[in-house]
């Protein structure tokens, strides 16, 4: 069966909560929950056909109430981080929740990835997909407008995770949703991943302060560990003593991507080794952000008996830039009533021994 749903438990007041398998006719499977549109696992063939979760996850429900680290959801109203918890717009200002030390993270301790959203299947031969829908109300974490949010993620033939995202608001407010999953190609569990080979298409990315908020600069990646333009083991200069990898304990940046923001094209491409497994990023959106697991605690319980540690899954975070409200020079995060925000993101999936770049199809 492409599409399939059983329980995976209930909230404190009752509401019930689920899991949904996706999969294709190449065995690539998806397990979803509709808590925070959480991908809980995707089981993906090496080159040698044997399967392995690449997400980390877990195997309950109850278990992703008390974690943190946003393990494998949609993050939102607002990805990343917003300075001092709070934005203007128009002739108001707003103030968020700092869950952060001064800093906005993520929608906060309640964002979406706290909610459960309203499921339902779209059964394709071809294409799987969970349409999953949440209404964020006026004032909810301090944001403006009631903001009404679908996500449908697809399982292509093509062994993709295609991702898309809309939504619609009554009142000018702000918007930034990305997919928060931890990535580890050699199969989750199975060690840290230095020793992955990532590029990434893009000749610039935003420094940061301390606080890890970007100042407003846009750096170019050559002469610094930044640069992924060619491909290049993520735990090559992970240790460097460069300014910008002490102040994130390794990468936590976002880069500005080459190709044209609105334009479906591809970010970033990840190989690993052992495995053979390439995993290719295409966004819409014209920034990502790279983050190599530094604040994961080590020994960390996660899905089928596995323990995560530091560093053992990366994540590769379509988005707008982190603080864009209150940076007016960014690409606007600016949603007003009358329009609707939209963007995908896809995650191919294929292996070195029959790898070879697709077109992308809308």
């Amino acid at each position: 069966m492409p599409l399939t749903t059983s329980p995976f438990g209930q909230t404190g007041d009752g509401t019930a909560v689920d899991l949904y398998s996706l999969t294709n006719n190449q065995g690539m499977q998806a397990l979803i929950t509709n808590y925070g549109t959480t991908l809980v696992a995707l089981k993906v063939p090496d080159q040698f056909g044997n399967t392995d979760d690449v997400t980390l996850g877990f195997d309950t429900f109850e278990a992703y109430q008390r974690a943190g680290y946003f393990f494998g959801c949609i993050v939102g109203r607002y990805a990343n981080r917003i300075a001092g918890g709070k934005f203007t717009l128009g002739s108001k200002t707003y103030v968020l929740e700092k869950n952060e030390g001064h800093n906005h993270l993520h929608g906060g301790s309640r964002g979406f990835d706290k909610a459960v959203w309203q499921a339902e299947k779209s059964v394709n031969a071809a294409e799987p997909a969970l349409i999953l829908n949440h209404t964020s109300r006026d004032g909810e974490g301090g944001y403006p407008g009631n903001l009404a949010v679908t996500v449908t993620y697809r399982l292509t033939d093509e062994n993709e995770l295609k991702i898309d995202y809309e939504a619609q608001t009554d009142a000018p407010t702000v918007i930034n949703l990305t997919h928060h999953a931890y990535y580890n190609l050699a199969g989750a569990g199975s060690g840290d991943i230095t020793g992955h080979t990532l590029t990434l298409f893009a000749d610039h990315f935003t420094p940061v302060d301390p606080r890890l908020i970007p100042t407003g600069e846009l750096h170019h990646v050559a002469g610094t560990p930044m640069d992924f333009r060619q491909p290049t083991e993520i735990g090559a200069r992970i240790e460097a003593q460069d300014e910008q990898l002490l102040r994130g304990n390794g990468y936590d940046h976002n880069w500005v991507l080459n190709k044209g923001a609105g334009v479906l094209d591809i970010a970033a491409r990840v190989t690993e080794p052992r495995s053979g497994r390439v995993m290719e990023v295409y966004t819409t959106e014209p920034g990502i952000q790279f983050y190599t697991g530094n604040f994961l605690d080590e020994g960390i319980s996660g899905r089928d008996g596995q323990t995560y540690g530091r560093r053992g899954g990366f994540c590769l975070e379509t988005q707008h830039f982190p603080n864009s409200p209150n940076q007016p020079e960014y690409p606007s995060t600016v949603l007003n009533p009358g329009h609707t925000y939209r963007q995908t993101t896809i995650y191919r999936f294929s292996t070195t021994d029959s790898f070879r770049t697709r077109p992308i199809q809308d």
